[in-house]
């Protein structure tokens, strides 16, 4: 179905995304096929606060809105897609009146849809399993957008200062499972400032303990923009299955990522130079020799 052509000439059109970082990151390659197949329309995208800076600065995207009824029916959207899935982004889609309402069929509630997607296999015209930016993608392909090349993320800050280069290294995840040994991150970083001649940056959020780390940089709690400034400017990235190295890969870094329940099809970094190092039995099974080898390669100096 060609939703897009049949929008009128500067259409506005909403993506509900609302979170959470890694999702809103591989977003912006749909964005970017969005805006490229129809460059007049304005394109908004409904997020958690938290997450603006994700969409800061994107030439793809025009307006960026709190998840709120009263934002999303002022928008006056005529295509809204929804991108999230939940019973709160239902609920936002509704409320956009828009005359085309987009979903995936496998949503629950659907009936909020009138545009409903098939699965991104189905669309692409594969079997295997798809990478999240290729499955976000596959629903523009679907509303009409001509087929391209997926792109990278894309993320825009100006890139942070510091005396040396530098490597940001994350780590921290949303679970223990997910996360490697501190002592393991200290020892990959005396080796990346060694073999390397990289400071290593240390970067964690508002809740986490920066004390195993503490002898070398921590940026602790720092906004998302300053995040992005500080891989914007980095040269290398490693660090966990999480938010931050969707960032660094949108940034083009190379990224070491460590895997344990997460699938690295799906979650991979996009379009970088980048290792993924994936234990099935538990991230302490990870020795720092591969992380070590894994830094040597992505930064050609295996």
């Amino acid at each position: 179905m060609n939703v897009l052509d049949q929008l009128p000439d500067r259409p506005k059109i909403l993506v509900v995304r609302l979170r959470s970082l890694g999702d809103c990151v591989l977003t912006t390659p749909a964005l970017r096929l969005l805006k490229q197949a129809r460059p007049g329309a304005s394109i908004g995208v409904v997020v958690e606060p938290r997450f603006d800076a994700v969409f800061a600065g994107n030439p793809d995207v025009d307006s960026v809105l709190p998840p709120a009824a009263g934002a999303v029916w002022r928008f006056g959207a005529g295509l809204t897609i929804n991108f999230h899935g939940g019973t709160r982004s239902l609920a936002l889609t509704a409320l956009s009146c828009a005359r085309w309402r987009a979903g995936f069929a496998h949503y629950r509630h659907g009936q909020v849809h009138n545009v409903k997607m098939p699965r991104a296999q189905e669309i692409l015209g594969v079997e295997r399993q798809v990478h999240t930016a290729e499955h976000l993608a596959s629903a523009v392909f679907y509303l009409g957008a001509p087929r391209a090349e997926i792109p990278r993320a894309c993320l825009f800050a100006r890139p942070a200062r510091r005396k040396r280069p530098w490597a940001v290294i994350h780590p921290f995840a949303a679970r223990p499972d997910k996360t490697w040994p501190a002592g393991r991150f200290v020892a990959a970083a005396e080796h990346i400032e060694r073999e390397h001649g990289l400071e290593p940056v240390f970067i964690g959020g508002p809740g986490d303990d920066m004390a195993p780390f503490a002898r070398h940089a921590c940026v602790s709690g720092p906004p998302l923009e300053e995040t992005k400034s500080l891989l914007a400017g980095a040269s290398l990235f490693v660090g966990n299955d999480s938010g931050p190295a969707h960032m660094a890969a949108a940034f083009g870094l190379p990224v070491v990522v460590l895997f344990a329940i997460s699938d690295p099809v799906v979650w991979a970094p996009w379009k970088t130079r980048a290792e993924q190092i994936v234990a099935p039995e538990g991230m302490a099974a990870i020795e720092l020799e591969r992380v070590a080898a894994a830094i040597g390669r992505v930064r050609g100096k295996a």
